[in-house]
């Protein structure tokens, strides 16, 4: 007898008249707002103007969607092109299918052509994005919710999730809510990741390594218990390599990193400022840049002297 679970969405798409609101993309939305709000803080925390993560945000973002469609479509292929699939499909995101690996490889390339044109350091904005990015996986994660997908396996635990669908080869029942298990681990990277920053002043994009680094650990057991079919490699799951791989290479670099490039960057984004006018910094006041050198108190006070007796010698004349 089932006394407690987690039920799931009927639906996973609410027509407003013509207009359908998919569940799938609304978390992402969620999980791209999120990212931005934080990440932007943390920029204009570390130094950064205001606006420069959203700016750069829109080339990283598109990117980042079509790698990691690019990716669940190029590791899952049977699922678009093996005999009765129709490869349109492959292009139905809504429905589901983007891999965060893809999503983070070619969104990097987007965050570097961004960061390229506002003279940028990639390192420092991948930092302050970091828990930001994992935030929005957590988000992210509930769009498997509303679509009733990778699930994990049986269970009658009370926070099981039921699968009331019967398609695409689903069976109804209770199972494990592996989407509640990575969004939780991802929040505590997000945590994790801002502790580490504020703790041990990471820069150079050892904050994003670190981000990089805990959420593969996490990937690897929630990618065991998942029972939705995927190719294996020495009876691993592909992903389960891949997040050992990625896991390997993001400690490597925080070492090397830290022994090349201690410390934090001082400066992440470059000021600018009119060319007849130079910026205070202290008091974002703009000073006169005339060339001439500043006039020390021993000359101030003898220009002071010095007026009324021009004002004199004016009357007279």
């Amino acid at each position: 007898m089932e006394l407690a679970y987690i039920p799931s969405p009927s639906r996973g798409v609410v027509h407003l008249g013509p207009i359908p609101l998919r569940g799938y993309a609304f978390c992402i939305i969620i999980g791209v707002f999120l990212a931005v709000w934080l990440g932007n803080r943390r920029w204009i925390a570390r130094g950064g103007r205001a606006g420069t993560v959203a700016d750069i945000a829109v080339w990283a973002v598109p990117f980042g969607l079509v790698g990691g469609r690019l990716y669940h479509v190029i590791t899952d292929y049977e699922l678009y092109f093996s005999e009765g699939r129709d490869w349109v499909d492959a292009f139905k995101i809504w429905e589901g299918g983007l891999g965060i690996w893809g999503a983070i490889a070619l969104g990097a390339v987007g965050a570097w052509i961004g960061c390229r044109r506002r003279g940028i350091p990639l390192p420092a904005w991948a930092d302050a994005l970091a828990p930001g990015i994992a935030l929005a996986q957590a988000a992210g994660r509930w769009g498997n919710w509303f679509n009733q997908e990778l699930y994990g396996k049986p269970t009658d635990l009370p926070w099981a999730l039921k699968i009331t669908s019967d398609t695409d080869g689903r069976v109804p029942g209770t199972y494990h809510p592996t989407f509640l298990y990575e969004s939780l681990w991802c929040i505590g990277v997000a945590l994790l990741v801002i502790w580490a920053d504020r703790r041990f002043k990471l820069g150079h994009g050892r904050a994003f390594a670190l981000y990089v680094a805990s959420y593969c650990v996490g990937r690897f057991w929630i990618e065991w218990m998942r029972v939705d079919d995927a190719h294996h490699i020495l009876g691993l799951r592909l992903n389960d390599w891949t997040a050992m791989l990625i896991f390997l290479l993001a400690v490597v670099y925080m070492v090397v990193s830290a022994k090349v490039r201690p410390g934090r960057e001082e400066v992440v984004e470059p000021v600018t400022g009119d060319s007849d006018s130079v910026v205070d910094l202290d008091k974002g006041e703009p000073e006169p840049d005339s060339g001439s050198e500043p006039k020390s108190d021993a000359e101030k006070e003898a220009s002071a002297e010095a007026e009324p007796a021009t004002e004199a010698e004016a009357k007279k004349g």
